[in-house]
Order: structure tokens, then C-alpha cells, then sequence
């Protein structure tokens, strides 16, 4: 398998790791030669990891190519939260308090550099921190109360290793590049019960209130005891077998921390945080669209060098996202010249890369759900009055916010739509899951805009075909999930709790 470097800077690289090549991070995101490569593993040493930086966009889009990433864009988000750090060295406590009871001090700083520590009394820590915390060079920070406690994790840059310290990440780099496989850290638990996070303050929930009554009512059906947990109740998380998210996901808020924490507990989760990881960024959509052949309008990633080629490429207007822009909001129309050039600014201070793509006027857009690889409901979005879009947030009453819908059976929607939605599913996250595809129509051929991982569920649209059935489904998903995780055959009566 090739194997590539990816710094900031390459001329300040200074490893001396042989078979191994060293690239730019802007020559791995820009250049398509990248983009175009198989059997490649990219081990991501940027000066910076912050949201929507380079760093983390190198991450991401290695994801997009099929290229395996250390770290991915999981363990970078883990990374910046303090707490979710907590929860996930949970485990390696032993192991902490072994390493470090001959300490005195209530502070201390310990670097690990490919999995190993300048120290080597300390390469077992290292070692297991690495399992959970997927980086190249990390820098911990323990702190001693009662016992002691990790307060921090978070990945360095190669420019800030100390001097004293080169020798040994150079010696460690040779063992460590020399390697065929690296740890990953490996989740087991389960149970019987589910948890369904609503939040009450949630602008466009995905689910109102009677379909959440009704999600409540097919999991108690099958053998679930239920409870509706809010934002404030990740801690009871580890209670639970499974976890629905009912409220819009995003990467850098709670529902993504509470995705991870399930997922880190043993938990069936919908939504997953891969799911939400990939589905909540644009650039990611993007980019899978167009390496598998999916149907899609004309897309450009835009950022600060190619900004200039936006209206040539389109023309006008254009319509502008930003990466993890999710039901309407964050994304726009640039109509004229002069538009275009604020909007961009716009945007551009807020993420380093920003999705521009041909504007397809239509009276609605397809909404098609798919379940476990399957399509599950066939909904048209019609506009909001008076806008381009199916939700419009200015609008001063709240009628006019969304538009008019129409539900149909999936087997009375054309067969290309349905085709295009499951294929898109398929190839950005797989065939487990629940997701929604808004996918528009164009001369009878469909083009999807982008793949949703929460999509709506509301009682009296989506559910108009199926009726309690849909609810049945989707528990019977993360049913399923249970079963194969404890080892329970589908046809088995598993409705009992598993102690």
C-alpha cells in the first residue's frame, strides 16, 4: 500500500523515512492526481486540526477518496472535546494510575510520538491512548486529584516536537512507517433498552411530536422500554441499547458528541457518527458524488485560489453552500457579479473550501428515504411561496417557511429517481442506516443534491403511505443492529432484556 505524508510545509519535514512520500496539504486537496489514487494510506501531520481548516479537510476528503486517514475526521473531532475525552479514556484507567503512581507532581505533559513515549517505562500508556486517540503525534495532559486523570488530548503539529526530542520521533517514524497495520480501538457492549434524543429548541426538528409518540409506540411493541432523553442526558447515554436521534445533527454540537459516546458505549445508533460526519459536509458529498458516477448538478470546491473561476465555470446565479450547511440555512444564491464576490467573501471567512453548484430551478424537490440500503418513502418537497428553496427562514409567517408536500408509495415513483437516491446512500455511507435523498428532477433525469443522514419523520408526511409501519421499520433497524452486535440470529425472540 502507498503511503503518504501530508505537512503544511514539506521542505520543513525533516523524518528521513524512506518509501514513504511527503506532500503539501494544499497539493493533496487541490491537486486531482490525489483525488484519483487507490490503495493509499495518508497519514495526516498538519500544523492545525481545527474545524474546517486544511489539516481537517485533508482528513475528510481522504475519507471521500477511499483513502484510509491517520487521523480521520472522527478522531479529530474527539480530539477537541474535553469531555468526550474524558468518556473515552474511561477504560484506560488502570493502566493510567499504574503508569503514573510513582508521580509526585499534580501536573504532567506526555507527548507520544508514534505510539511510543521518549521514555520507554511508558510505552504501554502510550501504546493504549494511541488505540483510542488515532494520531501520528499526540500530547497529553494527566492531571492528580484523588487519583490521577487525563484532562486533555490533542494532536501536534510536527513543527512543535522539541528539539531534544527528534532522535527518537525519527527512530520511532522508521518502526512506525515500516508497519502494515495500526491500532483501532474496538467497541463492545449492549442491552435492551432505547433512548430517543428530541430537543425542544430545535428550529426544524426532523420529527414532530406525534411522530416521536409514534417511534415511542413500535419500539414498546417490540419489547423497548422507551425513554425521551434531551441535550442535558449525554451521561445516561451508557444506560441505553440503542440511541435515535430525533434532532438536527451536526459535527461540532451535541448530537455528534452524543453519536460518538453510543457508538464508544456499544450502542446501535441511528444516526451513526460516520453518518453524520460524512453527511453534514458538503465537500465530502461532493467529492464520493463524483468518484462513484452519482447523479449530481455541476460542483466546484471553491477556495481562496480558485475563487475567480466560480462564474465561469456556472455562470449566473449560483447557488453557494457552505460545507456543513443542513436544511436550507447556510447555503445561497449569487445572482450577479458583485453578489457573487460578497457572498464569497462571506463564506470563505467562515470555512477554508466552499461548494458552488449550477442553480436547477424546479417547482419541488424529491425526498427519498432509504433504510439498511432499501428505499423505504417517496416524498415531493414543493417550494416555499415565493422562494428557490423547499425551506425559507426570512419568511415573516410561518406558513410560508415550508412548502406543500405530496407522498407517494416508493413503487409509484419512477424508477431512476429511486436508483439514484439508493446508489448515492450506497456510496457514501453503505447499507446501514436511515437517510433521506434530495434528489431533483430534470427532464425526467435525476440529479441528487445531497444525502441526508436524520431526515424528516413527521407524522402526516412522510408516514402517509406506510402509516405505523415506517415507525416499525426504523426500530426494527436498530433491532437488528442489537442482535448482530450480541450475537442473536434475526429469527431468535430477542424481546426480552439481555442481561
Amino acid at each position: 500500500m502507498r503511503k503518504i505524508i501530508v505537512v503544511r510545509e514539506p521542505r520543513e519535514f525533516n523524518l528521513g523515512v524512506k518509501g514513504v512520500e511527503v506532500v503539501s496539504s494544499k497539493d493533496y486537496l487541490t491537486d486531482p492526481r490525489y483525488a484519483e489514487l487507490t490503495n493509499v494510506r495518508i497519514f495526516n501531520l498538519a500544523r492545525s486540526y481545527s474545524y474546517q481548516s486544511r489539516g481537517y479537510y485533508v482528513s475528510l476528503l481522504a475519507e471521500a477518496r477511499g483513502h484510509k486517514v491517520i487521523p480521520d475526521a472522527k478522531a479529530i473531532l474527539d480530539l477537541k472535546n474535553p469531555s468526550l475525552v474524558k468518556v473515552l479514556s474511561r477504560d484506560l484507567d488502570e493502566i493510567i494510575q499504574s503508569s503514573l503512581a510513582h508521580k509526585d507532581k499534580t501536573e504532567f505533559i506526555f507527548s507520544i510520538y508514534f505510539g511510543r513515549n521518549v521514555n520507554r517505562k511508558y510505552d504501554r500508556l502510550a501504546h493504549e491512548l494511541v488505540k483510542v486517540f488515532r494520531a501520528p503525534l499526540l500530547r497529553a495532559r494527566f492531571v492528580k486529584g484523588e487519583k490521577w486523570e487525563l484532562r486533555g488530548m490533542r494532536a501536534i503539529p510536527y513543527n512543535e516536537i522539541p528539539e531534544d526530542h527528534l532522535p527518537f520521533v525519527r527512530h520511532f517514524a522508521k518502526e512506525y512507517f515500516a508497519k502494515k497495520r495500526y491500532d483501532k480501538a474496538r467497541d463492545d457492549r449492549s442491552q435492551y433498552d432505547l433512548a430517543i434524543l428530541v430537543n425542544p429548541e430545535d428550529k426544524a426538528a426532523p420529527s414532530n411530536k406525534r411522530a416521536i409518540v409514534k417511534f415511542r409506540q413500535a419500539a414498546e411493541h417490540m419489547g423497548f422500554a422507551v425513554d425521551i432523553i434531551g441535550p442535558d442526558d449525554i451521561d445516561r447515554v451508557g444506560e441505553y441499547d440503542a440511541l435515535l436521534i430525533r434532532e438536527n445533527t451536526h459535527v461540532n454540537d451535541h448530537t455528534y458528541r452524543f453519536a460518538r459516546k453510543a457508538q464508544k458505549e456499544g450502542l446501535a445508533v441511528m444516526d451513526a457518527p460516520d453518518a453524520i460526519l460524512k453527511c453534514n459536509n458538503k465537500v465530502y458529498l461532493a467529492e464520493v458524488m463524483e468518484a462513484h458516477n452519482v447523479p449530481s448538478p455541476r460542483t466546484l470546491i471553491v477556495h481562496s485560489e480558485n475563487r475567480h473561476e466560480v462564474a465561469a465555470h456556472f455562470g449566473l446565479p449560483v447557488v453557494l453552500k457552505l460545507p456543513d450547511s443542513t436544511f436550507s440555512m447556510g447555503v445561497t444564491k449569487a445572482k450577479t457579479p458583485e453578489e457573487l464576490e460578497q457572498k464569497l467573501n462571506e463564506l470563505l471567512d467562515a470555512s477554508d473550501l466552499v461548494i458552488a453548484q449550477e442553480y436547477m430551478p424546479s417547482d419541488f424537490d424529491w425526498r427519498i428515504g432509504v433504510l439498511d440500503g432499501e428505499p423505504l418513502y417517496a416524498c415531493k418537497y414543493f417550494m416555499a411561496r415565493g422562494h428557490w428553496q423547499i425551506y425559507n427562514w426570512g419568511s415573516s409567517t410561518k406558513k410560508d417557511q415550508t412548502g406543500d408536500f405530496a407522498t407517494m408509495h416508493v413503487h409509484e415513483c419512477a424508477k431512476p429517481i429511486i436508483d439514484a437516491a439508493v446508489h448515492a446512500v450506497k456510496a457514501i455511507v453503505g447499507d446501514q442506516g436511515l437517510f433521506g435523498v434530495d434528489i431533483k428532477e430534470v427532464d425526467g433525469k435525476p440529479y441528487v443534491i445531497e444525502v441526508n443522514e436524520c431526515p424528516n419523520i413527521d407524522h402526516g408526511v412522510e408516514d402517509v403511505v406506510l402509516g405505523d409501519e415506517l415507525y416499525a421499520r426504523i426500530i426494527g433497524s436498530l433491532k437488528r443492529s442489537i442482535e448482530r452486535r450480541i450475537g442473536i440470529a434475526p429469527a431468535a425472540n430477542a424481546t426480552h432484556k439481555h442481561a
